[in-house]
């Protein structure tokens, strides 16, 4: 037996010595999944295979990189060069340029990346005359897509009743008459996307069955990393591969299976010994990484999926402790505790902060995170995206705000002069530029007087720039009169962002919807929070001055040294940290508010949860906030059913948690809110004592308070009042939070209640 086989347990072992059919290898999370296809791979290699004959499909080109590195230190790199290893993609376009001509195309031909491919539907769109607000060539780019991953050619989406009638109900019913012409377009331009490389090579083989016979001959052996995640092509090639021989081995975790919305279809791996009647079915089932109390936690609540490939993942690590269940008074007061704990644990245990990790639902709720973070001076870096003040939409908004302030900012300017779309090109503002050059002036005194410093464009450009100057002159004088919440939101609408993003339901539009609410939400935060401290108006210079020393330190992220890690849980996939903190764990965020029309979009959110858990190797930590300030109103929510989904005995709850969660109440619709007009204040101080100075108790709306009250605060959660100062009007209590540190509130704006009444 070779060395390398002796350092594999029993399940291991079993699943890297059977080759002599088609086997499904399910490797629970932490089980020492690459260890099995790099170690099977070798042991063919030492067993008759040569490393051509050996197929092996993964997911990304790292993967392919490591899991060569690792074989070629056990049979030599001579040897492993030559594996035909690497992702679909990749490895499917070498095939197509070795027999493009049997499909109508030149071995040299074009790979369009994503850029490529939205430009040219946005060339096709324009020529058919279609609305560009309508079809959007990102949604429209989406169902194509869509389409090839299902293997449909253009003739069959065009002649398919249900499609069509999908794309009516869009308000696109040219999309198969866009997907037919873009086709035709590829093909004259000898060029594939991304799609048609497995598409192609479907068709390469279902039509010219002697070449499918000719691959199934040279590859006597086909494995595929992470099956879960294969959409219906990439399935029904491998099919196509290994139907006459049957010498497949897939490897993958049903329980991980949470990419439905990229096409994946989970019933690929679930069905595999349904479509390979006689296959082995092997479970690696000891997870090396975590806990026990981890892993029993993720066991327990994977089990309430009906969908599944039964096991029970276990670990001989130590026992140690309960998942820890937080409840904040509000999304602020979350970031708090997480950022307070994080911190202590870092100074306690002495743990780097890359042993931490924040795992969030969406890309939008990173913002409290960051500037929880940012207060401490703890380093931290986005993974896998983009910082929250990064993003593009927030970038353009910001800069729109930027204008507003100060409309010679050159930069806000050439940023949104042309977005959303309004018709104002690189022409022409490559002639602002050399007007506004020429004559040393800014580019905004150029579109002021046009005339008086010589720009030559037609009358039609005139008018489109005459109408975005209007627009920025209209938010410039209502600075001096709407704070910064209320013109943040006419900005965002009139501008025509409100318009450009919320016109489609696409993964893509939908987080960026989310971060602009989130960025109205912050915006809210920050007037709300400098009213109580006793700012009357807070205009949008002031939270432009907040908001760019935010905006600078982003710019330090990226340099080396020990970070915590922030990312979505679709982007932990694969990762491991000692610490892991899953947070937002309510009901319609976590489970998301759109998993509630089917049980097979809400298992893959109960699955997305156990991604979460078993990222962990010793600690892991759930919260979830009593209230959020989404949509323009504070909502209260409910912890998510998942935690109850939990075994008790492996989670520690907080004292007073609820014993049920809400489960058959039906989710609310989402509604787009863009604000106009900041909710007013509900409580304020209406009396002090008989000393103006140093009160020894106030009367407020929530009742009489005093020095040593606790009160619970709407967003920054239990306090002591430590200090009260002041009269009428101007009475202010200065107050130590549990979490958010002490605040001085003004009584007349602060929301609060005081405990125990």
């Amino acid at each position: 037996m070779s060395n390398y086989l002796e350092e594999l347990n029993g399940s291991q072992r079993a699943a890297v010595l059977y080759n002599d059919g088609p086997s499904l290898v399910i490797a629970g999370a932490g089980s020492g999944k690459t260890r099995v296809l790099t170690y099977k791979i070798a042991y063919l290699l030492d067993n008759g295979y040569e490393p051509w004959s050996i197929l092996a499909l993964t997911f990304t080109n790292k993967a392919a990189r490591e899991m060569k590195e690792r074989i070629a230190r056990q049979v030599g790199m001579d040897r492993a060069r030559y594996l035909w290893m690497g992702t679909f993609h990749s490895l499917f376009s070498r095939i197509l340029r070795m027999e493009a001509e049997l499909i109508g195309f030149t071995p040299h031909f074009t790979i369009y990346d994503a850029a490529d491919s939205k430009n040219l539907l946005k060339t096709i769109i324009k020529e058919m005359q279609l609305d560009d607000k309508t079809y959007k060539p990102a949604v429209v780019q989406h169902r194509i897509s869509q389409a090839k991953n299902r293997l449909l050619l253009p003739e069959v989406y065009g002649a398919d009743a249900g499609l069509r009638e999908a794309d009516t109900a869009a308000k696109m019913p040219a999309i198969g008459q866009i997907y037919r012409r873009y086709a035709e377009r590829c093909r004259q331009s000898d060029a594939m996307d991304f799609d048609d490389l497995l598409l192609q090579t479907y068709l390469l083989f279902d039509r010219h069955p002697e070449v499918a016979g000719r691959y199934a001959e040279r590859f006597r052996y086909v494995l595929v990393d992470e099956y879960q995640d294969t959409n219906y092509a990439q399935h029904c090639i491998v099919r196509q591969l290994t139907q006459k021989y049957r010498r497949v081995c897939v490897v993958g975790d049903d329980a991980q299976s949470i990419y439905s919305f990229r096409g994946a279809n989970i019933d690929n791996i679930l069905k595999f010994t349904e479509l390979y009647q006689e296959a082995r079915l092997f479970k690696l089932e000891q997870n090396y990484r975590s806990t026990q109390t981890i892993v029993k936690a993720a066991n327990s609540l994977i089990a309430k999926n009906r969908d599944r490939i039964q096991k029970e993942v276990f670990s001989e690590n130590q026992a140690g402790d309960p998942l820890t269940v937080s409840c904040a008074y509000s999304d602020v007061e979350e970031g708090e505790i997480v950022a307070n704990r994080l911190q202590r644990l870092h100074l306690r245990e002495e743990c780097g902060y890359d042993g931490f990790a924040i795992l969030y639902r969406t890309n939008a709720q990173s913002r409290i995170f960051e500037e929880a973070l940012r207060k401490r001076n703890i380093p931290y870096r986005i993974y896998g995206g983009l910082s929250f003040y990064q993003r593009k939409e927030i970038k353009d908004i910001i800069s729109y705000f930027r204008l507003a302030v100060n409309p010679h900012d050159e930069e806000a300017f050439k940023r949104v002069l042309n977005y959303p779309a309004r018709g104002i090109g690189n022409t022409t503002l490559n002639k602002l530029l050399a007007a506004a050059t020429t004559h040393h002036v800014s580019l905004w005194t150029v579109v002021e007087e046009p005339a008086a410093y010589g720009l030559e464009v037609s009358k039609g450009t005139l008018a489109k720039l005459k109408g975005f100057h209007d627009l920025i002159a209209g938010f410039r004088a209502d600075t001096a009169v709407k704070d910064a919440y209320e013109l943040g939101g006419e900005i965002v609408r009139q501008a025509g962002i409100v318009s450009d993003l919320y016109q489609d339901r696409s993964p893509e539009s939908l987080s960026r919807q989310e971060n602009v609410e989130e960025l109205m939400t912050g915006i809210h935060d920050f007037c709300a929070l400098r009213q109580e401290e006793g700012n009357t108006r807070v205009g949008l210079s002031d939270y432009l001055s907040e908001v760019s020393l935010l905006t600078d330190q982003d710019s330090g992220t990226d340099e080396e040294g020990a970070k915590v890690s922030l990312m979505t849980i679709h982007s932990a996939k694969g990762l491991e940290f000692r610490t892991v903190f899953v947070v937002g764990l309510e009901e319609n965020l976590f489970p998301s508010l759109l998993s509630g029309d089917s049980y097979q979009a809400l298992e893959e959110e109960r699955r997305l949860f156990y991604v979460a858990i078993t990222r962990a190797e010793e600690h892991c930590f759930l919260s979830y906030a009593k209230s959020r300030f989404r949509y323009g109103k504070t909502e209260f929510c409910s912890p998510s059913r998942f935690l109850r989904d939990i075994d008790a005995r492996y989670v520690q709850w907080p004292e007073g948690a609820p014993q049920t969660v809400r489960q058959d109440s039906p989710p609310p619709v989402r509604k787009v809110f863009i604000p106009s007009v900041r909710p007013v204040p509900t409580v304020s101080a209406t009396g002090a004592s008989a000393s103006s100075w140093a009160p020894t108790t106030v009367m407020t709306k929530a009742g009489r308070l005093q020095v040593g009250d606790m009160i619970e605060h709407e967003r920054f959660g239990p306090g002591e009042v430590t200090r009260l100062e002041g009269s009428g009007d101007d009475c202010k209590a200065t107050v130590v939070f549990r979490h958010a540190g002490t605040k001085q509130l003004l009584l007349k704006f602060a929301r609060f209640k005081i405990a125990g009444r």
